[in-house]
């Protein structure tokens, strides 16, 4: 009852702060404190995560699947109810049929036979469902460690811990079904997810810093294309591109 409340007081509190967002998603707040912060990153990425990443490449191609997999089918519990609240059911239905079978026939989410079956599982989140219903994303900036967003997605960022049932029983210690957990839970699978992530896109973004004039903006101009594709559920893995595993 009191999760179901901070959702609902949630929402209403959305209502207003977004009357007020603008419509204009490549405006930017305060671009030169959002350079900095995204030179602190590279700073980060240059000295941690990117050789953590590049360790992680030479692991063996099981380990490295077993942990791709594993991550996006607790994503998956984030993914259902978002799948929900835009109405597609069908993409619900199979979302829960691929989290149950990939949870118990592949391992806990190491394997991933729902795929080999045809069930199809994209991500979504809050953010995602808010542009659904034609919320504008606001300002552009660049957080530490998490990086580019917007008004509107970093607002989702918080929704997603109050109707995801992972973050719910790890990050904010609920338990629920009898299961339980704790914060470190939680940021050790959000750290594996970053490291998975960064070590799909190592040529993709060595290329890009390696041709880009400016990254900063080649990388704000790449995440609102991303973003709006996810919205727009036109991304595809078919397509013709080298950039489909940024819509992981």
């Amino acid at each position: 009852m009191k999760l179901k409340k901070s959702i609902i007081l949630f929402f209403a509190s959305f209502i207003l702060i977004t009357s007020n967002v603008s419509a204009e998603t490549e405006k930017e707040c305060f671009e030169k404190v959002s350079r900095g912060i995204f030179k602190f990153n590279q700073g980060f990425d240059k000295a941690i995560l990117k050789p953590i990443a590049k360790g992680f490449n030479k692991l063996p191609e099981p380990v490295r699947n077993g942990t791709g997999n594993f991550t996006s089918n607790l994503g998956t519990l984030l993914t259902i109810p978002n799948h929900m609240l835009q109405g597609q059911w069908r993409l619900a239905g199979e979302s829960i049929a691929s989290f149950l079978i990939n949870s118990t026939v592949g391992v806990l989410g190491f394997a991933n036979p729902a795929a080999k079956m045809g069930l199809k599982n994209q991500q979504e989140d809050v953010g995602q469902t808010l542009g659904a219903y034609g919320v504008q994303g606001g300002c552009y900036f660049v957080l530490p460690i998490l990086g580019p967003t917007t008004v509107r997605d970093s607002i989702g960022m918080v929704a997603d811990t109050l109707i995801d049932p992972f973050a719910q029983v790890t990050l904010r210690e609920k338990e629920l079904a009898s299961i339980s957990g704790n914060k470190i839970d939680y940021f050790s699978v959000q750290g594996a997810a970053a490291i998975d992530f960064r070590a799909d896109n190592m040529t993709n973004l060595d290329s890009l810093e390696k041709n880009s004039i400016d990254m900063y903006a080649a990388l704000k101009s790449l995440y609102l294309q991303n973003t709006a594709k996810k919205i727009g559920n036109t991304f595809s893995s078919e397509d013709d591109d080298d950039w489909s595993e940024f819509n992981k």
